[in-house]
């Protein structure tokens, strides 16, 4: 006969601790089997068998499964389609319910939507959960009843709803004792899965208090420790954004304003799912002649543009996984108003890369710096690559570190000139958005 279980299945929620779904299924009167599935819909799409996000993931679920055998359970890890996958499930054991949290991306929706159909054929139910943000799909909504598209008045009502209660932990950890007892289940190597070991060390979940406190001040400067690297934690779920909301509105309201951006992109995910398949949020947007001149484009995914502060972005980018988040803006920028090259080239090249990629706010991002997005900067706001090196990097403390011969006489000469670049892009702009000349000449150059 076959185990009467719940299933919790682990998603962008890589954590045993403040764990929406999994304290609602520990909760229920059943033995809680924990899965987990490497998804090969996902996989086999990757081109770079040497990919941090999945070496992170291995890491974490590994860290887990060792906290279950502590307490006599154990992570049960496919790899495969999860259509098969729960088939599989179904035919093991007989399963009350399913406990997951929820995920907005596109793909993940039509994924559940099938998991749910199979279910459904069992007489099983599926249950989800909001965990990985603090207000999502219709909670912060115009009075009107109309998804907000601008941040600021979007902040300043999550801010008056936002309660004590809306961040208040879940203590998974009482109920550890209704996890399903049974042996150690194995977990498929990265090289099972045809991915290569990684050796690097990955940012650290553990933020100092004083790091926030101190983070309005020092954010900006990419030489500077001034910001938290957290984002690979958040989009994983291995850290709880209620645990980081619960200190960012003790200790500082810019780091506060930073975990609200987080919640706007994915609402905005949610309500206009055009954004995640390659869409502009303004849709005159798509009608911009875009250069994108292929060479340019390799100079710029490489870091040899003759622009030290965009160089020293990308070969941080390419070297770690990471890049600061004010030279996100400017190399998204360079790559949009310098080079007319289109921002879904860099939105891509981005999600290859990126160590903390998440679809909405990688997606929010570009679209802002070129301004086709919901609350984009407007489009004759190009950044100069000389003046934020001042404002920022003033004693090229962090364009020394990556581009160290940028100096010397065979660092390359810039692939554009600035002024040239400018008013090529204001032009080319301003024709698809059919732009008056009085527009036009509230040119910023930052």
């Amino acid at each position: 006969m076959k185990p009467a279980v719940n299933i919790f299945w682990f998603r962008r929620d890589l954590r045993l601790f403040d764990n929406a779904a999994l304290f609602h299924a520990l909760k229920n009167n059943k033995p809680v089997v924990p899965i987990f599935i490497f998804d090969r819909n996902i996989l086999d799409k990757l081109e770079n068998k040497h990919d941090r996000r999945v070496a992170f993931i291995h890491s974490a679920i590994s860290e887990m499964q060792e906290q279950l055998l502590q307490i006599g359970s154990s992570l049960e890890v496919y790899y495969g389609h999860p259509v098969e996958i729960f088939r599989k499930l179904n035919a093991k054991y007989q399963i009350d319910a399913v406990f997951t949290n929820h995920d907005y991306e596109p793909y993940a929706t039509g994924r559940d939507a099938g998991i749910e159909k199979i279910l459904q054929e069992q007489n099983t139910i599926l249950r989800t959960y909001k965990d990985q943000v603090v207000f999502e799909k219709n909670e912060i909504i115009k009075d009107d009843n109309t998804p907000y598209t601008v941040f600021t008045p979007y902040s300043k009502k999550w801010k008056i709803k936002l309660k004590e209660f809306y961040y208040k932990s879940y203590p998974s950890e009482k109920f550890f004792g209704q996890f399903y007892k049974h042996a150690a289940a194995e977990i498929p190597s990265l090289e099972d899965m045809g991915f290569e070991k990684f050796e690097d060390e990955f940012p650290s979940k553990m933020l100092k208090k004083e790091l926030i406190s101190n983070y309005t001040k020092h954010r900006d400067y990419p030489a500077a420790n001034g910001t938290s690297k957290i984002g690979v934690h958040l989009r994983f779920g291995t850290v709880s954004i209620r645990a980081l909301v619960q200190d960012a509105v003790r200790l500082n309201e810019t780091y506060l304003n930073e975990l609200i951006w987080r919640d706007f992109y994915q609402m905005i995910l949610w309500h206009f799912p055009k954004v995640g398949k390659g869409r502009a949020f303004k849709h005159q947007y798509e009608l911009i002649e875009w250069r994108n001149n292929e060479a340019e484009f390799k100079r710029w995914c490489e870091g040899s543009t003759g622009y030290p502060l965009v160089d020293a972005g990308m070969r941080e980018l390419n070297a770690t996984g990471f890049m600061h988040n004010r030279v996100r803006m400017i190399v998204a920028s360079f790559l949009t108003k310098h080079l007319l090259i289109d921002w879904r080239w860099g939105e891509a090249y981005f999600a290859q890369n990126l160590l903390d990629f998440d679809l909405a706010s990688n997606n929010g991002g570009w679209q802002w710096a070129a301004g086709s997005g919901c609350d984009a900067a407007p489009y004759f706001r190009i950044f100069n690559p000389y003046i934020q090196t001042k404002k920022f990097d003033p004693q090229f403390k962090y364009i020394r570190q990556w581009v160290p011969e940028f100096e010397d006489f065979s660092y390359p000469k810039p692939i554009v000139e600035h002024d040239f670049a400018r008013k090529r892009s204001l032009e080319v702009y301003g024709k698809a958005l059919k732009s008056t000349s009085a527009t036009i000449g509230t040119t910023s150059d930052d």
